[in-house]
């Protein structure tokens, strides 16, 4: 049976917590963070960085996104106060309320500043949101060329731009033949 084209499916692992970011550290391709500040975000960036390193594995092979529950509400309006800066930390995760020029300030000022490589948005009312996440802030961030207008590959990983891992049954055969 011919090899996936993505050679296996892309792992994610929500690093938020302390105990999960060493197996992230160790095991994924992309690491969900949640923070409140470009700063916070680049800090943990930098340490599962850094632990990927430590356990021998390239830091370009992994891919930090800060996650982000999206509410844009009904009309453009100031965001709640406290978010001029980001994201509030809200029960299990970090929520942004405000319009979607507001959101899109957000994600330049995050990206200008490398806190992250993007960002996993859920809209908190999809059949709202999601149409105001695609329509304004994608297409202010594209105009702002922070967002590709086309996707270069054909599988997940390429999106992400990861390579292809080895195939790890090769990699035996051959080991186990030179032994």
């Amino acid at each position: 049976m011919p090899r996936p084209p993505q050679g296996r499916p892309v792992t994610v692992i929500d690093a938020t917590s302390v105990p999960a970011r060493e197996p992230a550290a160790r095991h994924a391709d992309v690491a969900y963070i949640r923070a409140t500040s470009p700063e916070q975000a680049a800090a943990l960036r930098g340490e599962l960085r850094r632990s990927a390193a430590a356990h021998g594995r390239d830091p370009d092979g992994l891919r930090v996104l800060a996650a982000l529950t999206v509410d844009l509400g009904d009309a453009e309006t100031t965001p709640e106060p406290g978010l001029g800066s980001g994201p509030q930390l809200a029960g299990r995760g970090t929520y942004f309320r405000g319009g979607p020029v507001d959101l899109a300030e957000v994600i330049t000022q995050w990206h200008r500043g490398g806190a992250v490589d993007g960002f996993h948005l859920t809209p908190i009312t999809p059949e709202r949101d999601l149409e105001r996440i695609v329509n304004g802030t994608v297409a202010l961030l594209q105009h702002r060329s922070l967002f590709r207008t086309f996707h270069p590959g054909g599988t997940l990983r390429e999106h992400l731009g990861l390579g292809r891992p080895a195939n790890r049954y090769t990699l035996a055969g051959t080991s186990g033949a030179t032994s």
